[in-house]
């Protein structure tokens, strides 16, 4: 049986957009035999019964998330296929850790830097989906997952990194002070911001925070690497760990890209010069020295040779297509994205290598936030039924058409009033 992998498909001269997708790819390809998997650019977490990517597929077995796919990979081969298998006790205690550090700190910088920041969104990231996506997933998941971003961040304080947010809370600012009227209407509007002038002022605001933000996620992962070949290795001849696959996954998305506004690149090249050479190193061993590009993974028979094993992904049903247009009207259903978001926590927990007490935890709180929500719809309807029992009851629905009535008969009828009467005369 081949393994297939589903991520999502290349951009930025990268095997794809995602920096768990380029983790598991890179794991994939170093400790897999070539013949024995594929790797597909689905670019569609549907296909995935857990909604995730990268997402594994065996036969009918399917795993999503890096570290799940590492555990299966090395549970399924008996020991075979395990990068790890090399590290001592402290060395998997500091891969675990530092996988965790790499993951928290590295996803909230490649928001940042991708999503948050707009000119790089809308000039360089919303296009890369594009040449990604098929309809109706290019008009749906760009959008989704720029929020998701947004929403990871917000507890940063870096929202002014979107420009759009900050000009829309200008105008909103404005607009409560003219209806206060602290401005007179007379008074001529002052002219929009341009994008440059927004970004001057960003970026002096910000300096700060990413500075300290990108100092606290390559300072630590530049003393470890030190002079070694990869992260938790001392001798040229060791292998790399699992933990130097996450740790590309993000640092590639860091350094590779070419970005309208790449202050996320520039930091890592000023702050980490041995990281960045590292994982120009990693990056090319993993995915070869040709820059990947979309035709690669949709076409990959006309596409020069590549050492990943590329599988052109299968094109979009009627039946996908219809139900993504439903999971994206469910998600906008105040009580149906509710319980789809429940479903996909427990889910996900489920998938987690979270002990049982803590998954029984959370499956209690999903049951308990579906019983307060069918209590709130049961109210919500409970209401609306008291009132339109108690409109019938005093008449202010069934009434209207006789009181209307009523007032037709009470005009006069102007045809039989003579001229004379009407003057009084």
């Amino acid at each position: 049986m081949v393994l297939q992998l589903h991520v999502w498909g290349p951009a930025f001269t990268l095997p794809s957009i995602d920096a768990q997708c380029l983790a598991a790819i890179a794991y994939c390809s170093l400790v897999l035999p070539k013949d024995s998997w594929e790797l597909v650019a689905s670019s569609d977490p549907s296909v995935s019964p857990a909604g995730e990517l990268p997402a594994l597929q065996n036969g009918s077995a399917w795993v999503s998330r890096f570290r799940n796919i590492v555990d299966y990979l090395r549970q399924y081969s008996d020991g075979a296929w395990d990068l790890d298998w090399q590290l001592d006790e402290s060395n998997r205690a500091d891969n675990t850790a530092f996988a965790s550090f790499v993951e928290s700190r590295g996803q909230s910088l490649i928001d940042l830097s991708l999503y948050v920041s707009s000119q790089n969104y809308y000039n360089n990231t919303s296009p890369a989906y594009g040449s990604l996506l098929q309809w109706p997933n290019q008009w749906v998941l760009p959008p989704k997952l720029h929020g998701a971003a947004k929403a990871r961040t917000e507890h940063l304080g870096l929202s002014s990194l979107d420009l759009q947010a900050m000009e829309e809370h200008r105008q909103r600012e404005h607009s409560a002070a003219v209806a206060a009227g602290k401005i007179p209407k007379n008074l001529i509007q002052r002219p929009r911001d341009t994008v440059s002038n927004l970004l001057g002022r960003s970026s002096s605001q910000n300096h700060f925070r990413l500075e300290a933000l990108t100092a606290d996620f390559f300072e630590p992962l530049e003393a470890m690497l030190g002079q070694k070949t990869y992260l938790l290795s001392s001798k040229e001849e060791d292998l790399p760990s699992s933990l130097d696959c996450i740790a590309l996954g993000y640092l590639s998305l860091a350094l590779v890209p070419e970005l309208s506004f790449p202050w996320l690149r520039d930091a890592m090249r000023a702050k980490a010069p041995l990281l960045s050479a590292y994982t120009e190193r990693l990056r090319r061993r993993c995915f070869g020295d040709v820059p990947v590009e979309v035709a690669h993974a949709f076409s990959p028979q006309s596409a020069p040779p590549s050492p990943l094993p590329w599988r052109a992904p299968e094109r979009i049903s009627v039946v996908t297509v219809g139900s993504t247009l439903l999971a994206t009207l469910a998600d906008s259903t105040p009580f149906l994205s509710e319980i789809r978001r429940n479903n996909r926590l427990k889910q996900a927990a489920e998938d987690s290598d979270l002990s049982s007490t803590e998954k029984r935890a959370v499956s209690m709180h999903v049951d308990s936030s579906k019983k307060d929500m069918y209590v709130s719809i049961a109210a919500a309807v409970g209401g609306v039924a008291a009132l339109v029992g108690y409109m019938l009851h005093v008449g202010l629905i069934g009434n209207q058409e006789q009181e209307v009535e009523e007032e037709v008969e009470e005009i006069p009828d102007f045809e039989a009033i003579s001229a004379s009467n009407f003057l009084g005369l």
